[in-house]
């Protein structure tokens, strides 16, 4: 599909600026750590979000999504963002259970926090739920995400459709989440499902791949241009674990005039992401209904907050294999979906986001061809 010889360009000589707009991620949200109370006067529900730094959807997507939904149950939620810092997600965690709250909701920055969180949690009697990512080694009760090695294989799958008609060994560069989430660990795995049986056989060639510390958009940025580098400028697609990674990935590539000639998977169909691939400079993202997320993990907290496990067992009808910890995890597993430009219009169809937020200048004619308005 992508000819190998625009793809092979030599740019080492160019790869020397910083990158320092690599992976802009914005939202509507902002970077708020404000606590939000619910005014229903219900029992008290504390969430801890990991960072900002990495994806819009914290922000601008979980945190407004789990505040109403907790609020429609008759719960009242104390959402905050740790922003990445451990010591900050610690604190958090103590003034929730010091203030008495019945469900502790948490998205962590790594297991081990995590894993810490939940036994002090537990000890004051206080159930808790892991929230997008598993934390392993740990003892939370139950788990709420997405089937994570399926979205990895959404992305292998995506980055396999692209380069269906690319000459054999195309070359491919894997930019990866940080190897303390156990996400990131699902992701690579589901990736590999699809594609390493492609790199067995020599269809393609893996170039390097590289796991991202703290999902940290620049640093990914600064890696990736390394890696292509070292491999004499030449790559023929960027398996990106997220569409904070991806933005990054694609400014490096507008650099040395690839974006556009060169795949790049993604994750999150965050507007920026979404953008990219109606540009052109992205193949793919995923979409995950976080609004699907937040109202099962609200409607979990609400038969804990009940003391109803039998409630609660009932919704978390699937499990996941906590290997660090050897055990099995009570789960609510949820269903991702792979967009590419033509799917789009679905993900603003859903209500996820707006087309104003995805249709600016240099989308429009897209949006106009697509039915997106």
């Amino acid at each position: 599909m992508r000819s190998k010889s625009l793809a092979s360009i030599a740019v080492a000589a160019g790869l020397a600026l910083a990158v320092s707009a690599c992976g802009a991620n914005t939202s509507s949200g902002g970077g708020s750590t404000n606590t939000n109370s619910g005014s229903g006067g219900g029992a008290k529900v504390g969430v801890i979000l990991p960072e900002t730094a990495s994806s819009a959807r914290w922000e601008g997507f979980d945190k407004p999504l789990l505040k109403a939904a907790l609020e429609k149950e008759g719960l009242s939620p104390d959402i905050q963002n740790a922003q990445g810092d451990v010591q900050k997600f610690s604190t958090l965690a103590d003034g929730m259970i010091n203030a008495g709250v019945k469900v502790l909701i948490i998205a962590t920055p790594n297991s081990e926090v995590g894993a810490s969180v939940a036994k002090k949690a537990q000890a004051q009697g206080i159930q808790v739920i892991d929230y997008d990512r598993l934390n392993t080694g740990g003892s939370s009760s139950y788990y709420v995400s997405f089937d994570n090695v399926k979205v990895g294989e959404l992305q292998g799958q995506g980055m396999a459709d692209a380069m269906k008609n690319a000459p054999q060994g195309a070359n491919i560069i894997e930019i990866e989440g940080a190897p303390t989430d156990n996400n990131a660990t699902l992701f690579h795995q589901g990736q590999q499902n699809i594609l390493k049986p492609l790199y067995d056989s020599g269809k393609l060639k893996l170039v390097q791949s590289q796991p991202i510390d703290n999902w940290d958009n620049q640093k990914g940025g600064q890696v990736f241009e390394q890696i292509l580098t070292s491999n004499g400028g030449k790559v023929d697609g960027v398996v990106a674990a997220n569409d904070g990674l991806a933005g990054a990935v694609i400014t490096i590539l507008k650099k040395v005039g690839l974006n556009g000639k060169v795949p790049v998977t993604g994750q999150d169909a965050t507007p920026d992401g979404l953008q990219a691939v109606l540009r052109g400079d992205q193949y793919m993202t995923v979409f995950k209904p976080i609004k699907d997320e937040a109202e099962a993990a609200a409607k979990l907290a609400a038969a804990l907050a009940k003391g109803d496990t039998a409630a609660a067992d009932a919704l978390a009808t699937g499990k996941v294999k906590d290997d660090k910890g050897n055990r099995d995890v009570k789960s609510v597993l949820l269903t991702a979906q792979l967009i590419t430009k033509d799917k789009v219009k679905s993900v603003v169809d859903a209500g996820f986001v707006k087309a104003s937020d995805i249709c600016v200048a240099d989308t429009q004619a897209a949006c106009t061809e697509l039915g997106i308005k």
